[in-house]
């Protein structure tokens, strides 16, 4: 186990933990709504700039870079180390969040509304929370004169919720400077706490640290065929040769697959429970909703997915198109890239014709080493009822980007969180919350984690 330095206890106060909450707050009212489309992208510039500014209060000079588009706002901070010879330790969060219908919601979606015991509002948990989190600690850190074990760079990024093209991938492809010297990155979506019931009647809380990620791919498929009047006979239609090809996909069951990842977190979850789970049965996805919630997101990483979500033809309703299109949100486990694709290109057939809009790889690292034990030991320091284990995330982070630098990535946001919360359903869900306590426990882990990371 690492060697810890004291770091604040799980019923202390710094000036970190006092002011996490307004920090949060503050950054969810500024509406950064990440569309998709340069031209109705917002706000990300403006958060940036005041995330700069609350770096430069606490002491420390930022660097502002724009990723290849204007108003893409990106900050970098570093805070010197004892042992610059070792490698930095990256801190990244995105500011950007995913837009949000105000008539839907009990609180406007961009109010930071503190009430009830949460923190309300878009990116209250994806991801401003761990953005308070990193801005707090750092501008304690850097007030108070903490000197950390090795480097650290804090990385405030751009549109993580369109894949990183105008953030994260843009700054690997063209700043590579920015990341010199940086060896290991953590961000999103892992640190929060899942409480399962053990055998004794006690309760366990795990804290789920993402050690992989599913493939991402956005794919295109299009048909083409005759156009023609819509009263005729018409064999050759492009739009039912599409509808047929999405139908197959979209109704197809990929294979299962077990990574390391997703076998280590079963096993852990099988011994502190008692539970089974048994890959070779028929009825995993049965075994897991044992789970609860989470099985939303650990179901969903035995297998690939091919789940379409848009569908374009037609300009006219008695006008057969000639051409067809839909596109296919692509999640695909490690190691599976390449059967995934002949297996679509077999479910499509050869009157399709696809392509990627979107590919970024997916990613996994394994659950040990100094790291990975700086985050247990900040978590014992504040739970010592709790568990670190390691998972794979059914979606995409900015690690996806850092990892083709050869950095190694984790997700490790810490909440301790109330067991009867459905936390997976707040991410792009309606009244989007974080509890204040957690927010707390989870400054209070990162600091200690950062002391002796």
């Amino acid at each position: 186990m690492s060697t810890t330095v004291e770091a604040s206890g799980p019923n202390s106060s710094s000036r970190a933990v006092d002011e996490v909450v307004d920090l949060v707050s503050a950054l969810i009212r500024f509406d950064t709504s990440n569309t998709g489309e340069l031209a109705t992208t917002k706000g990300e510039r403006e958060c940036a700039e005041w995330v700069a500014d609350q770096l430069h209060q606490a002491g420390y000079t930022t660097e502002y870079v724009e990723s290849g588009a204007p108003g893409r706002g990106n900050v970098f901070a570093r805070l010197k180390g004892a042992d610059s010879s070792r490698g930095a330790l990256m801190m990244h969060g995105h500011l950007d969040v995913v837009p949000a219908e105000a008539a839907d919601w009990s609180v406007h979606p961009f109010s930071g509304a503190v009430r009830d015991g949460y923190v309300w509002g878009r990116g209250a948990i994806d991801m401003k929370d761990m953005v308070g989190m990193m801005l707090a600690v750092a501008r304690q850190f850097k007030r108070e004169g903490t000197v950390p074990p090795r480097d650290i760079v804090f990385a405030f990024l751009a549109d993580e919720e369109n894949g990183g093209k105008w953030g994260s991938q843009w700054l690997v492809d063209n700043r590579p400077d920015l990341f010199e010297g940086i060896t290991e990155a953590v961000g999103e979506v892992g640190g929060f706490s899942l409480t399962v019931p053990r055998p004794d009647g006690t309760d366990r809380r795990l804290y789920l640290v993402e050690t992989a990620e599913k493939g991402l791919g956005w794919m295109r498929l299009r048909a083409k065929a005759r156009a023609g009047h819509g009263s005729f006979l018409h064999e050759d239609n492009a739009v039912t040769i599409l509808a047929d090809a999405v139908a197959r996909l979209g109704k197809h069951t990929f294979p299962l697959v077990m990574s390391d990842s997703v076998s280590e977190f079963l096993a852990a979850v099988a011994e502190e429970t008692g539970l089974e789970f048994d890959p070779a049965s028929p009825d995993i996805e049965g075994q897991l909703a044992k789970l609860g919630t989470i099985s939303r997101i650990i179901g969903a990483t035995l297998r690939d997915t091919a789940n379409p979500t848009m569908l374009q033809a037609g300009y006219k309703a008695n006008v057969i198109p000639q051409t067809a299109e839909a596109v296919v949100d692509c999640r695909v486990v490690p190691g599976r890239q390449a059967a995934f694709e002949r297996e679509v290109d077999e479910l499509i057939g050869p009157d399709v014709e696809r392509e990627w809009i979107t590919k970024l790889d997916s990613y996994e690292t394994t659950f040990d080493g100094h790291l990975v034990d700086a985050m247990n030991d900040a978590i014992l320091a504040n739970d010592p009822q709790g568990r670190t284990v390691p998972y794979m995330l059914s979606g995409g982070t900015d690690a996806k980007a850092f990892a083709r630098l050869g950095i190694r990535c984790f997700g490790f946001a810490p909440l301790r969180l109330p067991p009867e919360l459905d936390f997976t359903a707040l991410f792009h869900g309606v009244d989007e919350r974080v509890p204040v306590d957690a927010l707390e426990f989870g400054t209070r882990v990162l600091e200690h984690f950062l002391l002796n990371s």
